[in-house]
C-alpha cells in the first residue's frame, strides 16, 4: 500500500508538472500570438502611414504642377480676347496706301508704336506669333485650314494663302493660323 501510495504521489506530481507546463505553454502560446496580433498591427499601421505618404506627396506634385500651369497658362483667356486688337491693328497698317502714309505719318507712327508695345507684352507673357508663309507644308498643330483649291505649280498641302497669324502661349497653341491649302493632285 505504501508503495501505491508513492506511485500515486508520484503520478500526482507528473501530473502536477504536466498541468504547470501545459499552462506555461499556454501562456507562452497565448503571449506569442499577441505578439504576432500586435506585429500584424503594426504592419497595417505601417502601409497605412506609408501609403499617406505617397497621397500627400502626390498631391504635393499635383499641386505643385497645378500651380506651374495657372502662372503659365492663367492669362491664356485674357491673352486670346487680344488678338482681335493685334489683328485689326495689324489690317490697319497693311491698308494704309503710300498717299495715306506721307498725309498720317504720325498717326501711322502712333499705331505701329502701339502694335510693337502689344508685341511686347505679347513676349514678356510667353506669347509667340505662328506666321507661316505661303509654299510652307500645312501643320493641323499649328494651322486651320480654311479653304482648300487647285493651285497650278503647287503641291497638296501647301499654303497657298494666310488669313490670319496663329499664336502660342508657351508651348499650347493659343489660336491656330488661319489658312488655304492646295488640294492639287500630284501629276
Amino acid at each position: 500500500m505504501a508503495e501505491r501510495k508513492e506511485e500515486e504521489f508520484l503520478d500526482d506530481i507528473e501530473q502536477a508538472a504536466e498541468d504547470e507546463m501545459a499552462e506555461e505553454l499556454a501562456e507562452f502560446s497565448d503571449e506569442e500570438l499577441e505578439v504576432d496580433a500586435l506585429r500584424a498591427e503594426r504592419d497595417e499601421y505601417k502601409d497605412k502611414f506609408m501609403r499617406a505618404l505617397a497621397d500627400a506627396e502626390n498631391a504635393r506634385k499635383r499641386g505643385d504642377k497645378m500651380r506651374r500651369d495657372a502662372e503659365q497658362y492663367g492669362g491664356s483667356k485674357l491673352a486670346r480676347d487680344m488678338l482681335p486688337v493685334y489683328d485689326n491693328l495689324k489690317r490697319a497698317l497693311e491698308a494704309v496706301s503710300e498717299e495715306q502714309r506721307a498725309a498720317n505719318a504720325a498717326l501711322l507712327e502712333g499705331i505701329d508704336l502701339t502694335m510693337r508695345e502689344l508685341l511686347n507684352v505679347f513676349a514678356k507673357h510667353g506669347i509667340h506669333v505662328v506666321s507661316p508663309q505661303v509654299g510652307d507644308k500645312f501643320d493641323p498643330n499649328h494651322h486651320e485650314a480654311m479653304f482648300e483649291a487647285p493651285v497650278p505649280g503647287t503641291t497638296a498641302g501647301e499654303i497657298i494663302q494666310v488669313s490670319t497669324e496663329g499664336f502660342m502661349l508657351h508651348d499650347r497653341l493659343l489660336r491656330p493660323a488661319q489658312v488655304g491649302v492646295s488640294s492639287m493632285p500630284k501629276s
